[in-house]
């Protein structure tokens, strides 16, 4: 009984081992593949939990999330030979495992160097071929676009890897391009500006001789009301004047002898020679005659 205790219990220890060995996990953010004795026997594991043969199968884990590649600065000459020093990244994940290990052996780091190598190419086929105001403003974004579709297309047939994108963080421009740019952009603002100013002086112009139409539209057609209405009230007036007159007649011409008196002796210091006898003193005689 001690001896068949003394053989169950290492017996018991090796069978452990042996199980540990030949279980393995492979998790959600991982991506694996078995080998036997070195050749790909299982090109992509599935996350959960598997077994192998301890020896005969080994197994190769990979981070399946995406991950960022940040390359270091690279200097560039764009179509007008002027240098730009560029500082981009690399967003990519494994897409196809068995070519990825088969090219890189499962070395992140062989493959960091691998596609720094073709984003590189990239960079510097399409800088080449753009002049400086091209790459540094309205064109940047269509040219990552292309460069990133590019850099997919080869990196998934060479490498194994998806380019899920690929972006400039930074453009240095050394200080002569950075000033020829600088005074060009000015000068463009500048053009654009006194066309802008240019458009707004026109428009304000319409503006003003359309308002100073209207207003003497306006005057002349206030100043035509104002001689309507005035002459009507003159015509009414004279009307009226010429009734009341017409039913008294000797009461207009006392009302204009009046009229007359008072203009003439406004002032003490007036002298007037006259006839007596003239009709400009009628009613004065008359009023006299009466009263006595």
């Amino acid at each position: 009984m001690k001896v068949l205790k003394l053989i169950m219990f290492p017996a018991l220890i090796v069978g452990l081992v042996v199980l540990y060995l030949s279980i393995f996990v492979v998790k959600e953010t991982q991506r694996a593949v078995k080998l036997e004795f070195g050749r790909v026997v299982q090109a992509d594991v599935a996350p959960g939990l598997h077994f192998k043969i301890p020896i005969v199968n080994d197994v190769k884990k990979f981070d399946a999330r995406i991950l960022t590649l940040d390359a270091a600065p690279q200097s560039y000459l764009t179509s007008e030979k002027k240098a730009l020093t560029v500082d981009s990244f690399v967003k990519w994940r494994v897409s196809d495992v068995e070519k990825y290990f088969t090219t890189t052996g499962g070395d992140e780091e062989r493959l960091r160097r691998l596609l720094i190598q073709r984003v590189d190419a990239g960079l510097r086929n399409e800088f080449g071929s753009r002049t400086v105001n091209e790459v540094v403003s309205g064109e940047r974004d269509e040219l990552m676009d292309k460069l990133t579709l590019q850099l997919n297309a080869i990196s998934l047939e060479e490498l194994g890897v998806e380019v899920i994108d690929l972006r400039v963080k930074k453009i240095d421009l050394p200080p002569e391009v950075s000033e020829s740019v600088y005074n060009r952009m000015r000068t463009e603002r500048e053009r654009l500006a006194k066309e802008l100013r240019a458009q707004g002086n026109e428009v304000a112009e319409k503006i003003r001789a359309t308002a100073d139409k209207e207003k003497t539209i306006i005057l002349a057609d206030a100043y035509r009301q104002a001689e309507e209405t005035k002459g009507n009230g003159d015509a009414i007036a004279t009307s009226t004047y010429a009734n009341a007159y017409s039913n008294d007649p000797e009461f207009y011409d006392f009302t204009r002898s009046l009229k007359a008196y008072q203009s003439t002796f406004g002032s003490k210091s007036d002298i007037l020679l006259i006839n007596p006898d003239s009709d400009f003193f009628k009613y004065l005689d008359d009023s006299k005659a009466k009263n006595n």
